[in-house]
């Protein structure tokens, strides 16, 4: 897992993650549009559930760096940043709750951590829904196996947010995929045969996941996106969707995800997942 803090010369750093995160050669880095690639941060909301913006605003803001990042300990003997995001006048027009966002991303050599805070700063409850996007860099996801969600409840985008349960011992993919899978376990293990190594994500207070591969036709729909990067990518959400965390004044919610690489030859039956998942 490879990464680099970076300076646009606006004071503002940029976390650029290149392995195993992935984006568009031909994402557009302009704000506000947001970056199709990365680990984006969607919040107030994920999807279009309730805030006019999909998404939420979140992902095309400028953060700062957090200097006060009480009450979370330091990170010792380990890269970190911590970063806020502070309700603005601009936003309160559109979403009208005053709230601070903070992140800690923590940098190992093979696992990435995430740390999201959302803090009501305001005299009113507001609830909100939440994701963390990643966008993992695959070597075809035609031969990507996922597991842990097997058995589950979803949401499907595609078929106008129906609900069905998940059929199959492992999401493999041969077509375009818009789903929420609903109440799902704290590890996911994402499978590249080709790479020979899993992917792991776990998390907390995050119940739900998020699973997203244009696939062909709209790959070449979409501006921002290369008509044959579907190939090479999938993105995995962490999210909290189907019951929104409602705040009260003063009071805060912190989740955590965390991405680590798992070296394997599962395709040669030298890594059993339900290790991974359960172990």
């Amino acid at each position: 897992m490879s990464w680099s803090v970076v300076n646009d010369g606006d004071g503002l750093p940029r976390i650029i993650l290149t392995e195993p995160a992935g984006s568009s050669a031909v994402a557009s880095t302009k704000s506000p549009k947001p970056i199709r690639g990365g680990i984006p941060i969607c919040f107030p909301q994920f999807d279009n559930l309730g805030y006019p913006e999909r998404h939420g605003f979140a992902r095309n803001r400028l953060w700062e760096l957090d200097t006060c990042p009480s009450p979370l300990p330091r990170s010792n003997n380990h890269s970190s940043v911590d970063l806020i995001l502070k309700s603005t006048d601009e936003d309160l027009k559109t979403w009208p709750h005053s709230f601070e966002l903070r992140l800690r991303v923590i940098l190992h050599p093979s696992k990435l951590t995430l740390i999201p805070r959302v803090r009501n700063t305001g005299s009113k409850d507001f609830s909100f829904t939440f994701a963390i996007q990643n966008y993992l860099s695959m070597s075809d996801v035609s031969e990507i196996r996922v597991e842990g969600l097997e058995m589950l409840d979803y949401f499907d985008i595609l078929e106008n947010g129906e609900r069905f349960t998940e059929q199959g011992d492992a999401l493999t993919f041969d077509g375009e995929v818009d789903r929420v899978y609903l109440r799902t376990p704290a590890k996911i293990a994402i499978i590249d045969h080709e790479k020979k190594r899993t992917l792991v994500l776990r998390k907390e207070c995050l119940p739900d996941a998020g699973v997203w591969n244009p696939w062909n036709k709209k790959a070449k729909a979409l501006p921002d996106f290369g008509d044959e990067d579907y190939k090479a990518m999938l993105c995995i959400n962490s999210a909290v969707t189907e019951t929104p965390v409602v705040l009260k004044p003063l009071e805060e919610w912190r989740g955590c995800q965390e991405l680590s690489i798992v070296s394997s030859s599962y395709c040669s039956g030298q890594l059993d997942p339900r290790i991974v998942l359960h172990g």
